[in-house]
């Protein structure tokens, strides 16, 4: 039997963020500009995550788990997971933003709603280190 793969987490860390980096070079100029501003906010409200590339679209890790994924698309980016209970705090403010299962889309040709983006992943680093302590 052969040993478990040991990966060198700095390495590992290196490679998303060379892979984040692809990603957002790639990108058309306004969709590129969203996505480092959806980075940015991540980045303010948990300055301890760490920047992950998963299903070919950047994220970030909490405590060691996924807990954001931000992608861009023609029309507009996405932030998810996002559940129904975050979605049902927030239904007032998320009014009038196309959703579907974990996803808010905010279009491209509106200003991004940065309050209600940093409110959005301060909820979710609470339900992921919730989740956390339950476990």
């Amino acid at each position: 039997m052969s040993e478990p793969r040991k990966v060198n987490p700095n390495k590992e860390a290196t490679r998303h963020r060379e892979l984040v980096g692809a990603y957002l070079a790639a990108l058309p100029p306004r969709a590129r500009r969203r996505m480092q501003e959806i980075r940015r906010i991540i980045r303010s409200v948990t300055p301890d995550a760490v920047e992950h590339f998963s299903y070919r679209i950047p994220g970030f890790r909490l405590d060691g788990r996924t807990f954001v994924y931000y992608a861009a698309f023609r029309e507009h980016t996405s932030v998810y997971p996002m559940g129904a209970k975050i979605r049902r705090a927030n239904a007032a403010a998320l009014k009038g933003y196309k959703m579907s299962t974990g996803t808010i889309q905010f279009p491209l040709d509106r200003p991004l709603p940065v309050a209600l983006v940093k409110r959005l992943i301060k909820a979710r680093v609470a339900e992921v280190r919730s989740a956390g302590r339950s476990a």
